[in-house]
């Protein structure tokens, strides 16, 4: 019987929320009860976190995150490169989450504080982080969110046209030129809604190429990430050749909808829907 007690009161002091996960750099994070002062600097995350219905919980985000509207009253601290990490400190987070690619990972631990690593980069990336996040805010489920997602994707696909079905399309992320891949998720979202994209995935998720990659290939569509001239676009070497140029089929996205579409997150629903009307907009003449 005493023994019985004892186990009784102990696993009444327990936790109720007490869980350990493990994050992309393969660190483990032992939680005992939901954060609820959160620093997120990346702006994915951001959206992720208010997705699982936690964003009443940020006290900072990152220089780039804009979405939802009630992130931009946020403290802003900087971004991979540049984290404003005493300011991070001073606002005394139990949890910052936090690109692998961050600079300021080490110097965070180092100052005690509990920072999860996580980089969502495809689809896959972006369910495994909700499926992990969910359990460590216990706010919403994540598998749920990502449901949710795939279904607002799925119903962009169904709004494209048959006749647009396998479309050979060009996305530049920036004008370098960077090109997204069809092993990106953007090329991922591409794939989903039924057309094909120039740029294979062998060249990795977001290469750097030469304009007379795009001439040779001669694409049905041109997708802009930034919202560049028409004419500046005619400058370059050959591209005043490529049939989507002469025929305007040429879809310049404004500043606002390029931080839908370069976001791996719960916002690329949205961001298959402005592909989608970029298509029914532009390429609707296409010769096939």
């Amino acid at each position: 019987m005493g023994k019985w007690l004892a186990l009784l009161l102990l696993a009444c002091v327990q936790p109720l929320h007490a869980l350990t996960v493990t994050d992309d750099l393969g660190k483990a994070v032992r939680f005992d009860r939901p954060p609820q002062r959160i620093v997120s600097l990346m702006p994915s995350l951001t959206e992720l976190v208010c997705a699982l219905d936690a964003c009443q919980r940020l006290v900072a985000v990152d220089d780039y995150s804009n979405h939802p509207q009630q992130v931009r009253r946020l403290p802003h601290v900087g971004g991979m490169e540049d984290a404003r990490v005493e300011t991070i400190f001073a606002l005394k987070p139990d949890l910052v989450l936090a690109p692998t690619s961050s600079r300021a990972l080490e110097r965070l631990r180092s100052l005690g504080l509990k920072v999860l690593a996580v980089e969502p980069r495809t689809f896959a990336d972006v369910r495994r982080v909700l499926q992990l996040l969910g359990p460590v805010l216990a706010a919403r489920d994540g598998e749920q969110v990502w449901r949710e997602t795939e279904q607002g994707i799925a119903q962009a696909a169904r709004e494209l046209p048959a006749h647009l079905r396998g479309v050979r399309v060009y996305f530049e992320v920036s004008t370098a030129p960077y090109a997204a891949s069809e092993s990106s998720f953007v090329g991922e979202l591409l794939t989903r809604i039924g057309v094909r994209n120039i740029v294979p995935g062998s060249l990795g998720p977001f290469p750097q190429l030469n304009p007379e990659f795009v001439v040779r290939a001669d694409p049905d569509v041109i997708m802009l990430a930034e919202d560049e001239p028409a004419a500046r676009i005619e400058t370059r070497p050959g591209w005043n050749r490529l049939r989507a140029v002469r025929e305007g089929r040429v879809c310049a996205f404004t500043n606002e909808e390029r931080d839908v579409l370069v976001r791996a997150g719960p916002g690329m629903a949205d961001a298959a829907r402005l592909m989608v009307q970029c298509l029914r907009g532009k390429a609707a003449g296409v010769a096939r």
